[in-house]
């Protein structure tokens, strides 16, 4: 009996701490919700906050945003073209890299495995400066794809896809080579589908990462209509004044992607980052 109420309180414990924790998690997000629909005005006086004025409330921001500001789509859609080009080809080349070093023994694997944790290291402001040299060389800079190459082959990606790739059955690739098919039929057609689960959850962390990335688009981006949304959202904060109509409605509406996004993937989710990560 003690032994139950013990276990009781343990499990009513533990789901006040999580409720506290995801109440100050979504505070923020939900102060911001309920700004995006007080007037500029209002911004400018009290900042973002809670207070609830549901006389001043209005759909004022976003209907500028929907209306007149144009230039607010042009980085939604940079945004989306980027994140979207990141998650397909990181996933592609990752994966590949990731498999390699698990299911193949060729000479030097663990120096290129040692290599790939010893980059994941080093932070990305020392690379920096080189990466930023290579655009200008290959001519890349204010680009799609200079904002995107760096990131195809992600050491993390390739570290995950690794370690989950570690517990695939081999004896599908022996058995496949029987039928006669070639080591890429194998991976494309047998191997990368029982990899779903992994792909769907660094499909999500990718998509994120990239979504708000704000420093390397910031150095290789120039041009207005070549801004992503977290470049474009930031220029609206100047000495000279501020636009809240766009910043803090445009903010919420880029939550959007991010949360579809997770939908489309979250039954994989947690699957793939518990067995990616115990593996090995």
């Amino acid at each position: 009996m003690k032994a139950k109420k013990n276990k009781r309180l343990l499990t009513v414990l533990a789901t006040l701490g999580v409720g506290i924790i995801t109440f100050i998690t979504i505070f923020p997000l939900i102060s911001l919700v309920v700004s995006s629909f007080r007037p500029s005005s209002d911004l400018m006086r009290d900042g973002i906050s809670l207070s609830i004025d549901f006389s001043a409330m209005n759909l004022d921001n976003y209907t500028y945003i929907f209306t007149q500001a144009s230039e607010y789509w042009d980085w939604y859609g940079n945004s989306l073209i980027i994140s979207a080009i990141t998650i397909v080809l990181s996933l592609f080349f990752s994966s590949m890299v990731g498999y390699a070093l698990a299911v193949y023994d060729f000479k030097g694997r663990n120096f290129f495995f040692i290599l790939v944790l010893l980059i994941m290291m080093v932070p990305f402001e020392i690379l920096m400066l080189p990466l930023y040299q290579l655009m200008i060389d290959v001519q890349l800079i204010d680009s799609y794809f200079g904002a995107v190459l760096p990131m195809i082959v992600a050491p993390v990606a390739v570290f995950f896809f690794r370690q989950f790739a570690i517990g695939l059955p081999l004896q599908l690739m022996d058995a496949a080579r029987i039928d006669g098919s070639t080591e890429y039929g194998i991976f494309f057609k047998i191997m990368l589908p029982l990899m779903a689960p992994s792909l769907a959850a660094m499909a999500i962390l990718q998509g994120l990462g990239s979504w708000n990335n704000f420093l390397w688009p910031l150095l290789v981006l120039r041009s207005n209509d070549m801004f992503t949304l977290p470049i474009g959202l930031a220029t609206l904060l100047t000495p000279y004044g501020n636009n809240y109509d766009v910043l803090i409605a445009g903010s919420v509406l880029t939550i959007i992607p991010i949360i579809i996004l997770f939908i489309f993937f979250q039954k994989f989710f947690i699957a793939g980052l518990t067995t990616g990560g115990v593996k090995g």
